[in-house]
């Protein structure tokens, strides 16, 4: 069995936890990759194991009775994939899936809910995170009635450059139409806008931020509110500090 070391974890909640709560739940970390497309939680199903990632992009993605779907969320190194058990619901009609491929640490869900019934504090720090990603949510519904698509795109992208360790951004067209609910062509038009800018390069399944500041200008207001409310709640920020492009 390894052994992690809590101030060599990648994942934000994980470095969260008092120690004496993170020495508890040592032996039911497990290391795993995480491919492209690994299913962190099948809808409608009820969960084995909830999942820290560690590196990567998990898109959390609701799904109509007629097959409508659009990404509702990101899960990321600053969160749980599986969350819904916190609230003490064993499924959820949502699918989370890896949208960029990873790494993470898995734990049984029984041996979750126990260190949640034994330690106040863990069970505070992940429900100030289920409130984050509420937080979260109702921006992605404010985004989406009050701003324009390039508006939205760029706080997409910088949420997913938040989430992931380095400028490049293994997203497809695809993807991002997902996430925003429109057609690809649409995105493609976008992209189009925010290299012009030259907040973005974009090439076949990579989107390279070469200018974080530019892309915050052009998101605007619906973008900073929830991360500011996770470091907030949780005492860490979501995205690890970098260096401004030149």
């Amino acid at each position: 069995m390894a052994e992690f070391d809590q101030s060599t974890v990648g994942n934000r909640l994980l470095k969260a936890l008092p120690e004496q709560t993170f020495a508890a739940l040592r032996p039911h970390l497990t290391a795993l990759d995480l491919p492209l497309r690994y299913v962190l939680t099948e809808a409608n199903e009820p969960n084995e194991f909830v999942y820290f990632i560690e590196s990567g992009l998990g898109s959390v993605v609701a799904t109509s009775s007629d097959d409508e779907r659009i990404e509702v969320g990101h899960v990321g190194w600053e969160g749980l994939g599986g969350y819904h058990v916190v609230l003490m619901t064993d499924r959820t009609p949502n699918r989370t899936f890896m949208q960029t491929p990873g790494t993470g640490l898995s734990v049984p869900v029984a041996a979750f809910l126990d260190i949640l019934d034994g330690h106040k504090a863990a069970r505070d720090l992940f429900l100030r995170y289920v409130h984050s990603c509420e937080v979260q949510l109702a921006h992605s519904a404010l985004a989406n009635g009050r701003y324009s698509m390039q508006e939205r795109l760029a706080r997409w992208l910088l949420m997913c450059h938040d989430r992931l360790g380095g400028d490049h951004l293994l997203l497809t067209h695809e993807f991002l139409a997902l996430m925003l609910g429109v057609r690809r062509s649409g995105v493609t038009n976008e992209l189009h806008i925010l290299e012009g800018l030259h907040a973005i390069k974009a090439t076949r399944g990579n989107i390279q931020v070469i200018d974080r500041e530019r892309l915050e200008e052009v998101a605007g207001g619906c973008y900073g509110l929830p991360e500011r409310e996770y470091e907030r709640l949780i005492g860490l920020p979501i995205a690890v500090e970098r260096k401004r492009a030149s």
